[in-house]
């Protein structure tokens, strides 16, 4: 745990990024956004932040192709970005943390005062 302001709850170093990024967290984090910069995968990744599910569930749930779907899949799970296990014949998709689901969810509700107008927050 950090330090942090009185009255302010300690934070997890993790979530403070007070210190300039060095050049490998730059270009880490400009990989995981690049896996972010699909709407399909991006779809496919918010579905996953609600709950685990196979790949029909999810082909269901986007409308795109089942390959399209096994496809965006495969590079996320190469990216490190989600896990999978087995139940029964089926593969169950998840995300590997948390810290994923917050980006997904910060980044579409940026998205959605940039749609409706409502001012940004402070």
């Amino acid at each position: 745990m950090t330090r942090s302001a009185p009255g302010n709850p300690p934070s997890p170093a993790s979530l403070r990024h007070d210190v300039e990024p060095d050049q490998l967290r730059l270009e880490t984090a400009s990989d995981i956004f690049r896996m972010l910069a699909d709407p399909t995968r991006l779809h496919v990744l918010w579905l996953l932040s609600q709950k685990e599910a196979d790949v029909a569930a999810l082909t269901a749930a986007t409308g795109a192709s089942r390959t399209s779907v096994s496809q965006h899949l495969a590079k996320l799970r190469f990216a490190g970005l989600v896990a999978t296990r087995r139940d029964g014949r089926h593969i169950v998709y998840r995300l590997n943390d948390g810290h994923l689901s917050r980006l997904v969810r910060e980044g579409l509700n940026h998205a959605d005062h940039r749609v409706t107008g409502e001012p940004p927050h402070p």
